[in-house]
């Protein structure tokens, strides 16, 4: 129904956002990443999707379309509510999302609060061929990246660093130089951490 708002942003907090659009205040349920995307000026363009529930009428904002489609994709899933697919969005970004389900990696999807292991593999059975199919992502080049990952991970883990500062750090690299080994992996996360 309402696919977009542009407006004023007259309050922001992690969690939400006020946008007034010609005097009328709608209140935005938003991701950490979204939050972390907002201008620094007062307006903004949002994207948002709408759930009518029997108590009430929710709106969440996303700062780019692939963030809104991800979250419609998540609330497919049974078990994977809005808050619980805001929380995921929150925890990781789109792209990490898209990697995790593409992978295959139960771990990573299960570290989001709220979701257990049944509902991990149900993310990942459901929405598997969804992500490869929309998003147009090479399956054998995130299982090749997913193993290195993992093994630098483990590795700065053995010496010391935290896993989650570690994983933002290692997913950086990856992205400038995705055929990264191992070796050049946990070199190069040496350098930032």
């Amino acid at each position: 129904m309402i696919t977009q708002i542009k407006g004023r942003i007259v309050e922001k907090n992690p969690t939400n956002v006020v946008v007034d659009c010609n005097g009328l205040g709608y209140l935005l349920n938003i991701s950490l990443n979204t939050y972390a995307a907002l201008p620094a000026d007062e307006n903004v363009l949002l994207y948002t999707h709408l759930t009518i529930r029997e108590d009430a009428h929710i709106l969440y904002g996303f700062s780019n379309k692939t963030e809104r489609e991800i979250f419609r994709l998540l609330i497919s899933v049974s078990g994977v509510g809005p808050s619980i697919a805001r929380t995921m969005l929150s925890s990781m970004s789109s792209e990490e999302i898209q990697q995790a389900i593409a992978s295959e990696n139960v771990k990573l999807i299960q570290s989001v609060k709220g979701i257990g292991a049944k509902t991990a593999q149900r993310v990942i059975i459901d929405l598997k061929e969804k992500i490869l199919k929309t998003f147009d992502i090479d399956e054998v080049s995130f299982a090749e990246n997913n193993t290195n990952k993992e093994e630098a991970l483990s590795a700065l883990e053995v010496l010391g660093f935290a896993r989650k500062q570690s994983d933002k750090i290692v997913a950086g690299i990856l992205k400038e130089s995705p055929s990264a080994t191992v070796e050049e992996l946990i070199k190069k996360a040496l350098k930032n951490l």
